[in-house]
């Protein structure tokens, strides 16, 4: 149905590109067809399954045009193109969209779409969001924050990468007041005049370089979270986060700046005292104010504390109460694979915190145990430097190293300069019942009060479909241990 009032009435007749048909290509084509523009769709695939999609997507009037022709270097515009739309993980020397913005046309991503089509609210204000980016922990921080914004009682909904599409949420016909909104690097890149109300970058190392070449450009991605208007929130712990806060706020974009720590916080920030996540930031109290107890955070590892002080700080920002924060707190349940406690056997604790993969991620879950039997290992996509930082800081941890994947040498000779007398074993299989292997192995070497760790520090593809798959396997090696004892 075609609108003809509200921010949906700028699509109507106008002529779309979609570049890519993923499954946010599609919600993106569904989505401007059913406000009237007039849209065509391109895809490097040309199988059946795109075919088919082909086929349904022209019953709705979109143009579909398939192959790698039509997003590589013969890639046509139609003249009479307004916008491009692209999926977000295309780069932007993607030949079709290099084309599109050297003919002055405008490209952006869905997040950037939907932000232009947030609804208004029945008090006549448009929809808030809250948004999250950084290296590490921005589901966590997402779904914290979505608790807590819950428990002060408001309509809101996490969304972006996590929970409800982006797309959905802002279509609803019940119009959520708040969003707790998880944005990638490749969103934020896309995306131009999002202005959330309230922001947070939690942290930032080397990730995603094959996408943005090095990490001042990726870091100048994350930046953009900090738009005109938006109080601007940083981990003072963090070097970059904290730079790129005080840049936003000197160059006049941020609206205000404010941090949060591990340890007591000063004026204008949240940190943690006694015991308590506190405020010294969003009260007129000379005092800081109470928040939630630390052990209310689970699991009570320091980067999910830190995690916490980032919601806490976004919901304060939104104006909910000290009761909200600790009920929300309350009733978050952490996402699997995320320093997941799967059995303790003998003494010995067997945590899967598949979704570490990379070096900073995997930093942050060995620091969380004084004494560990590390299993690591898979495609590794950072440098030997990234290993070597690592392998140091976590170097007076280590129990032991079990070895698995690709790139388990690079691991081993990081191990080697920098722990050399730490125990490692290296398994060569490069079939999944490797986990099997890599749990006995760490069984053996493991002693009473030790923790057998998955933090892999890199990618799962190169062994299992994706990082749960990754963790279900290593949960199933220990379950089947316990069996045996």
């Amino acid at each position: 149905m075609t609108q003809t009032s509200g921010p949906e009435a700028s699509l109507t007749g106008r002529h779309v590109l979609v570049v890519g048909l993923g499954i946010t290509g599609q919600s993106v084509t569904a989505l401007l067809a059913r406000h009237g523009a007039t849209v065509t769709a391109v895809d490097s695939r040309d199988d059946a399954e795109r075919q088919d999609l082909a086929a349904k997507l022209a019953a709705d009037g979109v143009s579909v045009r398939l192959g790698s022709v039509q997003i590589g270097p013969d890639a046509a515009i139609d003249d009479d193109t307004e916008l491009v739309v692209t999926s977000p993980g295309l780069r932007p020397d993607t030949p079709v969209l290099a084309t599109a913005a050297a003919a002055g046309i405008e490209v952006i991503g869905d997040v950037e779409l939907a932000w232009r089509l947030r609804p208004t609210l029945p008090d006549g204000s448009r929809q808030q969001w809250l948004a999250v980016t950084g290296t590490n922990g921005k589901t966590t921080t997402v779904r914290m924050l979505a608790a807590m914004l819950a428990a002060g009682g408001h309509r809101s909904v996490a969304a972006g990468n996590v929970g409800t599409p982006i797309l959905d949420v802002v279509t609803d016909p019940e119009p959520f007041g708040v969003v707790a909104v998880e944005l990638s690097s490749f969103q934020l890149y896309w995306s131009s005049t999002i202005r959330p109300l309230a922001a947070v970058v939690l942290n930032l190392a080397a990730h995603h370089l094959d996408w943005h070449d090095d990490i001042e450009s990726y870091a100048a991605a994350k930046a953009r979270i900090f738009a005109p208007g938006t109080i601007a929130i940083c981990n003072a712990d963090d070097p970059r986060s904290a730079e790129m806060a005080a840049a936003a706020l000197a160059a006049g974009q941020a609206s205000r700046k404010v941090a949060f720590r591990l340890s007591e916080p000063g004026d204008g920030e949240l940190g943690v005292a006694d015991g308590w996540l506190v405020d010294c930031a969003f009260d007129t109290s000379t005092t800081p104010v109470r928040l939630a107890p630390v052990s209310s955070v689970q699991p009570p590892a320091p980067h999910n504390v830190a995690d916490a002080l980032a919601a806490a700080a976004l919901a304060r920002a939104y104006g909910d109460p000290p009761s909200a924060i600790e009920a929300g707190l309350a009733e978050f349940k952490p996402e699997p694979h995320r320093i997941s406690l799967v059995a303790e056997l003998d003494g010995v604790a067997y945590i899967d915190d598949s979704k570490a993969s990379n070096p900073a991620a995997a930093a942050a879950s060995l620091a969380a145990f004084p004494s560990v039997v590390w299993v690591a290992g898979g495609l590794f996509r950072g440098s030997d430097a990234d290993l070597d930082a690592l392998v140091a800081t976590a170097a007076s941890r280590l129990r032991a190293a079990v070895l698995i994947g690709t790139d388990r040498a690079r691991f081993s000779r990081a191990l080697a300069r920098h722990a050399p007398d730490v125990p490692v074993f290296e398994l060569d299989s490069t079939d999944t019942g490797v986990m099997d292997q890599a749990v006995a192995h760490a069984a053996e070497v493991a002693l009473r009060g030790d923790t057998v760790l998955l933090a892999p520090a890199a990618q799962s593809w190169d062994m299992f479909r994706d990082y749960p798959a990754r963790g279900d396997a290593f949960a199933a090696a220990v379950v089947r241990l316990a069996d045996t004892r």
